[in-house]
């Protein structure tokens, strides 16, 4: 009787061991999936943040595709316009003033009538925001000016615009049509020898 009481003591404390045995390893699985979870839950939260930071991104892209598009839409009819109003500003220069004494009232009449019209069409190109370019005796400046010629001149430093050929227009702060330019440059050794000797003799 004694024996089969500590036989069946032994059996359950072996039980009991087994059972102690299969909680440990999987009490260490759960140990080992933790940091797993951890990772993945890391991973899954910075993917989530650059979804949303790329989604931001896209978004204030196409808000400043479609302001662009809006403010720079007018620029093939505003170079076309731009023409227009050089060609009447060369109209009024052909007319001398000197002879405006020696010309008919209708004459007269219809040269006042392009003064007006070229005044309403600049303030209608400055209304929408079209700004005219007359960078005379400004600093040369290759983003706004284009260089068509040189003229040498002791009285301005090299670089200077001295002739416009051609007036640019900026549409916002974009350019429209660069404007067309003569610049100066430093008078070359033989040109100011030429321009002492004058002086002298004068």
């Amino acid at each position: 009787m004694t024996t089969n009481n500590e036989e069946k003591t032994a059996n359950e404390a072996m039980d009991n061991e087994t059972i102690s045995a299969e909680e440990n390893v999987h009490e260490a699985e759960i140990i080992t999936l933790e940091p797993t979870l951890e990772q993945q839950l890391a991973e899954m939260k910075d993917q989530w943040i650059r979804a949303v930071a790329e989604t931001e991104n896209i978004r204030k892209r196409g808000q400043r595709e479609r302001e662009d598009a809006t403010r720079y839409a007018p620029s093939n009819l505003a170079r076309d316009i731009v023409g227009v109003a050089d060609n009447l500003r060369r109209a009024l220069d052909a007319c001398a003033k000197e002879d405006l004494d020696q010309l008919t009232s209708n004459v007269k009449s219809l040269i006042t009538g392009v003064e007006l019209i070229v005044k309403e069409l600049d303030t209608t190109l400055e209304r929408h925001h079209i700004k005219r370019l007359q960078p005379l005796h400004e600093k040369f400046d290759p983003n706004h000016h284009q260089a068509m010629f040189e003229i040498e001149s002791a009285d301005y430093p090299a670089g200077t615009v001295l002739n416009i050929m051609q007036d640019g227009y900026l549409l916002h702060d974009r350019l429209l049509r660069p404007a067309m330019v003569g610049v100066s440059k430093a008078p070359t050794a033989t040109t100011a020898e030429t321009n002492k000797t004058v002086d002298e003799t004068a």
